[in-house]
């Protein structure tokens, strides 16, 4: 077998919805857990303005030592990278960040798809706290999660959807 046709793999940190394994399959089909990390001086919002009007996960960087954030580190084939990017908004909202200590990937909302009055879809919601759970992440911070505010989508028939995307 040729070099240039081994299966290449990279690292990919979800700390959003994409920790719900059941939605992340459908983005990546290739993706394997590899391991539950945390990342200091970063804060979970729910401010990313997202196409559909709510506001989706963000690592916001604090730099703050108190803050941190959970997530999960996922192994996924290169040759399905450009449809997660895809799913993920990547270049409109999101931008790539590379996270040196865990050589992985993860996205960051972009300043300019910021907004603090915006809040995530319950079922949005949903996934993020079952991927939490899923993947055993600290109660405090799942029960951070929890507390957020949401509200119903709009969408009924994205909303159905939505609700019938298992995390297992």
């Amino acid at each position: 077998m040729k070099e240039s046709e081994k299966r290449k793999t990279i690292y990919y940190f979800a700390y959003g919805s994409n920790m719900c394994l059941g939605r992340l399959r459908k983005r990546t089909p290739s993706c394997k857990f590899i391991t539950t990390a945390k990342l200091e001086g970063y804060d979970l919002r729910f401010h990313k303005e997202s196409r559909d009007g709510s506001g989706k996960a963000d690592a916001y960087r604090t730099d703050n030592p108190d803050d941190k954030i959970w997530g999960v580190v996922f192994e996924i084939s290169d040759l399905e990278k450009s449809k997660l990017d895809k799913a993920e908004g990547l270049g409109h909202g999101y931008n790539e960040c590379v996270i040196e200590e865990l050589n992985a990937c993860m996205y960051c909302a972009d300043e300019g798809a910021i907004n603090e009055e915006l809040k995530p879809y319950t079922w949005y919601k949903r996934f993020v706290v079952e991927g939490a759970k899923q993947h055993k992440l600290p109660l405090s911070h799942i029960q951070k999660i929890k507390e957020v505010e949401a509200i119903e989508d709009p969408d009924t028939c994205r909303n159905r959807e939505n609700q019938e995307i298992s995390c297992n």
